[in-house]
């Protein structure tokens, strides 16, 4: 695992290769705010356009076990959030028993599409609680001397910050959700 490069100094906005970018996206904008007010070091890195999480990892250097991915799912009608590795695949059946929901299954574009507004679909952030939805977060992404890196609103850019800061500020239901 790499370290946060700065971590404590105020944020900064490189591209893949570590160059200075002007962002230009407002769609971070909540969520830094967010992080921000709670004084969360963490770093922003934009990277050729991507639309799976393998595929981002692989296009900004990230570790694919360090690259987060937003599954949405309904859980008895309402929706959620199951964040796992981009190298996992989410159990519905695992979802289902540690969430203690009946019906359980993914949500269709259609059905969060409007939640997120400044987000490009597919490119969401796990903060679901900035959402009104809860968040179930695999247990082999809770590394507390981790990192956990996601969409931040772009398939172009990610926020790379320490797992225990995104535990504390999100307060995810960690379990194991993944297929084996």
């Amino acid at each position: 695992m790499r370290p946060i490069p700065n971590a404590g100094a105020p944020r900064r906005s490189t591209d893949a290769a570590g160059l200075p970018f002007l962002e230009a996206a407002m769609s971070m904008s909540r969520l830094e705010a967010f992080l921000d007010s709670h004084r969360v070091a963490y770093d922003t890195l934009t990277h050729p356009r991507a639309f799976t999480a393998e595929a981002t990892a692989f296009s900004a250097r990230i570790d694919r076990h360090e690259m987060a991915k937003t599954v949405m799912v309904r859980l008895d009608g309402r929706l959620a959030m199951a964040v796992l590795p981009a190298d996992e695949r989410l159990s519905l059946a695992r979802l289902r028993e540690v969430s203690g929901a009946s019906e359980v299954g993914l949500a269709s574009e259609a059905e969060f599409r409007d939640r997120f507004p400044e987000c490009e679909v597919g490119a969401m952030p796990p903060f679901g609680n900035l959402y009104g939805m809860e968040v179930y977060a695999a247990d082999s992404l809770a590394d507390e001397d981790g990192q956990i890196a996601f969409n931040a609103g772009t398939h172009r850019e990610l926020l790379l910050m320490e797992w225990s800061d995104f535990e504390r500020l999100v307060h995810p239901y960690v379990a194991s959700l993944s297929r084996h």
